[in-house]
């Protein structure tokens, strides 16, 4: 065998390892509490609300999801504008610049929509639940385990 095949032979071995490795921690890991769910099981599963309010949230949290779902579309098609300016540029030109530009901006609409639903949610809670539902905010902001890796 020639030295360049036995190299070949190593790097493919790496190769397959490591997608097994993803393929084996995809399969063998619990997936994390995602913020939203962390916030979505404190508003109704810990606190107790009475059924205005659940019917009043269960209607902002339509209209956010067709909000989000919206901006995830554009965000969606802003990649596709951005992979196709790689593609002609081959490197970071004005086409990939606006492109990159273009998905700040669509990310950035999605975080302002998810703050202004956040926002909205705690109008419908009381005076005394508000606090419990800030901490969790402010965990879903601040918890590091959330964070990507």
């Amino acid at each position: 065998m020639r030295p360049r095949t036995g190299v070949l032979i190593i790097i493919l071995a790496a190769f397959v390892a490591a997608i097994a490795g993803v393929i084996a921690g995809r399969v063998l890991t619990v997936p994390a509490v995602t913020p939203a769910a962390e916030l979505h099981a404190v508003l109704h599963d810990r606190m107790d609300l009475n059924s205005d309010q659940t019917t009043r949230l269960d209607a902002l949290e339509h209209v956010y999801a067709v909000r989000r779902a919206a901006i995830e579309r554009q965000m969606r098609a802003d990649n596709t504008v951005l992979a196709a300016a790689i593609e002609t540029e081959h490197g970071y030109g004005p086409g990939v610049a606006a492109a990159v530009d273009r998905t700040h901006a669509t990310m950035g609409e999605l975080q302002k929509a998810t703050l202004a639903h956040i926002f909205a949610m705690r109008q419908v809670l009381t005076p005394r639940q508000a606090p419990q539902f800030d901490a969790a905010v402010v965990k879903a902001l601040t918890d590091d385990s959330h964070a990507a890796k």
